[in-house]
């Protein structure tokens, strides 16, 4: 194989000067390593970027252990297999296993993207690059269900762009100037960040996503210049599980809405000689309803959409190809079947949940995150059959979720993530594993314990997702914890040690004390329509101080049932659910 990298010996300033106009697959696995080792070093700085000042998943941890698990991948490969189309699977797939947190997802999806663009090559050119970032920011954004500007997905957008443009208009073939324009293309979108997202201008930050996919490409420019960036990437899984105790940052997401008549499902097999278009067929399900998964290839598509009326849906997928698994459920007549079950059977239901998991009694396993053991048990109680550990600080990868799902030993599993920064990743499963995943995208604990509390052991899998999703939207969350930065966000000063409190996840007051804090959190409810106030009180509040603050917002709220129960989450003082 003739070297694709040609190093020149003129210096400037000793710094010796590459010239690459093609990169083999060991050049790719350099740069990929010099680009996480660089990373590495920044992952502090990118995690200060946070704009909220609650204890979360990280950005930049979570974007470093997905890169890790992707280097581990790399490492395994043989001579024989450094191939640029090889390497680049594997990095993409390995990222995709270790994908943590929305950051880490979008990027094992930016990687993937990437990967697509280079299959079957052995050596990549300009042209062959400029293909993979155009792939990749396709990627990045279909990893998400309603793409927001001002984030990662800018940057690499924009970092594509620059690719083609650079290329359209170039004299030469260099790479290294090409990696160059795509860089700086990458910092010019990312300083832009805060003007497309008014709650980045208001913290005077730029994106921390965008940022650490800068910092990302960035590394792998150094590499490819020869400069000295002095990396160490020395990451073994002790210092993985010293990451995951960090804090750090939340992303923006969806919430489900339930208003829908129908729940229509079905698969479209292809005609013969009629390869299926599951972009097409994902856009125009899209515009017909609510709650929309389109997943497959081009021989065969799963759709699911919450409409008012099933016919236009089933309609279009029969003018797509051959329709068969059609089901049709009426969401409101479940939702009243299932409030009448629960309340004629609700004392022997309990039992019946606590004894049997609903994977050994229905066949459909269900798999929960929850952030400690004692919330582990609540889960278990209620007929979960797999726990992940995991929630603020720690959001579990794509392998532990899939880990789980496997243990059940069931055909059918739904998967309750309860924190938002987990959902993507639990999204990424189903393509791992022949098991037939659904994801019930709860954003809380509260929400998937009531999700859970209203699995019924009699119905099948939709009736069941049907009643579960219902549950979910009649839960509000309140969470309260300690300010970890000095911040402004929606309008709320925030000072480092403040007791902060989030409602539904969005942050609404600062104030000095637990009780204070509690206290205002419950007056942005209206409270007329609830009847329960379950507390769990986290590992840094004693029981006894919690049940002071229980008691007497008990004598303010005696219209309400308070209830406390040991949660034993970190960081978090309370989180409780109102029902």
């Amino acid at each position: 194989m003739t070297d694709s990298v040609d190093v020149q010996t003129d210096t400037v300033d000793e710094t010796i000067i590459i010239v690459v106009e093609e990169i083999d697959g060991r050049t790719l696995v350099q740069m990929f390593e010099g680009a996480a080792g660089w990373f590495e070093r920044n992952v502090p700085h990118i995690n200060n970027l946070n704009v909220f000042p609650v204890p979360d998943g990280d950005t930049g941890t979570n974007m470093m252990l997905t890169l890790q698990s992707a280097l581990k991948e790399l490492r395994a490969l043989s001579e024989e297999q450094l191939h640029v189309s090889i390497v680049a699977d594997k990095m993409a797939r390995g990222a995709l296993m270790g994908a943590r947190g929305n950051s880490g997802v979008i990027l094992s999806q930016i990687l993937r993207g990437f990967a697509r663009g280079l299959e079957e090559k052995r050596q990549a050119t300009l042209s062959d690059l400029v293909a993979a970032f155009h792939h990749a920011s396709d990627s990045g954004y279909k990893a998400v269900a309603n793409p927001v500007e001002g984030t990662i997905l800018t940057v690499i957008r924009e970092a594509a762009e620059a690719a083609k443009s650079y290329a359209n208009g170039a004299t030469d073939r260099n790479i290294l100037s090409f990696w160059t324009r795509i860089v700086n293309a990458a910092k010019e979108a990312e300083l832009r960040t805060p003007e497309m997202l008014p709650v980045l201008k208001e913290a005077g930050v730029t994106d921390s996503g965008g940022h650490g996919l800068w910092v990302f490409l960035e590394g792998a420019r150094r590499h490819l210049s020869g400069e000295k960036s002095d990396y160490t990437l020395s990451i073994d899984d002790d210092e993985v599980s010293e990451m995951m105790a960090t804090v750090g940052h939340p992303t923006k997401g969806g919430s489900l809405d339930d208003e829908w008549g129908y729940d229509i499902q079905y698969l479209i097999t292809a005609r013969p000689g009629q390869p299926l278009d599951l972009e097409a067929i994902r856009e125009h399900i899209t515009d017909m309803g609510e709650c929309p998964l389109v997943v497959g290839d081009e021989t065969l598509i799963k759709v699911h959409v919450h409409c008012p009326n099933p016919g236009p849906a089933i309609e279009y997928g029969a003018t797509q190809g051959s329709l068969s698994d059609v089901v049709v459920e009426d969401m409101d007549m479940q939702a009243q079947e299932f409030l009448v079950d629960a309340d004629e059977e609700s004392d022997a239901g309990a039992t019946k949940i606590t004894a049997t998991s609903t994977a050994e009694a229905t066949g459909i396993g269900i798999v929960a995150v929850a952030p400690s053991d004692a919330l582990s048990d609540v889960f278990h109680g209620l007929g979960v059959a797999e726990m992940v550990s995991g929630g603020q600080t720690m959001n579990p990868s794509t392998q532990d979720i899939l880990e789980a799902v496997e243990a059940c030993g069931t055909e059918t599993v739904i998967i309750l993530p309860n924190n938002k920064n987990i959902i993507l990743s639990a999204n990424q499963v189903h393509e791992l594993t022949d098991v037939d995943v659904r994801v019930l995208p709860t954003r809380t604990v509260p929400q998937g314990i009531a999700a859970a509390m209203s699995f019924n052991f009699s119905a099948d899998i939709e009736s069941n997702l049907a009643a579960m999703e219902e549950a979910v939207q009649h839960v509000q969350t309140g969470e309260v914890t300690t300010g970890v930065r000095n911040t402004t966000v929606g309008g709320v000063e925030v000072e480092e040690g403040d007791i902060i409190g989030m409602l539904n996840g969005k942050l609404v007051v600062s104030t000095k004390s637990v009780l204070e804090t509690t206290r205002t959190l419950l007056s942005q409810i209206d409270l007329d329509e609830y009847e329960i106030v379950t507390f769990f009180h986290g590992d840094n509040l004693p029981e006894e101080d919690a049940q002071a603050i229980i008691d007497q917002l008990a004598d303010e709220y005696d219209e309400l049932e308070l209830e406390l129960m040991e949660g034993g989450q970190p960081h978090y003082h309370f989180i409780f659910s109102v029902e």
